[in-house]
């Protein structure tokens, strides 16, 4: 999987006014009984979509917390809702994006919607903190990784 802006054999690639659309797959055993994508899988499509991103940015976790760097990071909050229902297999896309980057906290934005963006199925955000493995406190984000998310951030409303 790719994080690069969506091919498909149709028109493309797609693109997004800021942040980035990252593919992602539904899969029929994805879905729950009543032949809908179960609700605990929007997120985990957001968490893996997340996982290519930075992954194809050269973070890595190789097992070891004690040198993860970046990726040594805790969840504070999430939210999410859920606008329509995904009710097949399939090709789809996360919209991912950054709301706020502060010095330990990141909040990320992210829609789970069709593959060319112009669908929304659910959206939320996500705060993570970045701490220190051996402290488990709040440790800043390297410059690195600041300058990666700092690309992605949304502008702000109204902004031109």
């Amino acid at each position: 999987m790719s994080v690069e802006p969506l091919q498909t054999a149709g028109p493309g690639p797609y693109t997004v006014p800021y942040g980035r659309l990252v593919p992602v797959t539904v899969y029929f055993d994805d879905l729950d009984a009543l032949g809908m994508l179960h609700n605990a899988r929007y997120p985990l499509l957001a968490e893996r979509a997340w996982g290519e991103y930075w992954h194809a940015q050269g973070f890595a976790f190789d097992g070891d917390w004690a040198t993860a760097g970046d990726m040594c990071n805790v969840i504070k909050e999430m939210r999410l809702t859920y606008e329509r229902p995904i009710t097949r297999a399939g090709r789809y896309a996360a919209h991912l994006w950054v709301e706020r980057l502060g010095r330990t906290g990141l909040t990320y934005g992210f829609r789970i919607c069709s593959a060319d963006g112009t669908e929304t199925y659910a959206e939320g955000h996500r705060v993570l903190v970045r701490v220190d493995f051996a402290t488990m406190r709040p440790t800043p984000w390297s410059d690195r990784a600041r300058a990666i998310a700092d690309g992605l951030r949304r502008p702000e409303a109204g902004a031109a």
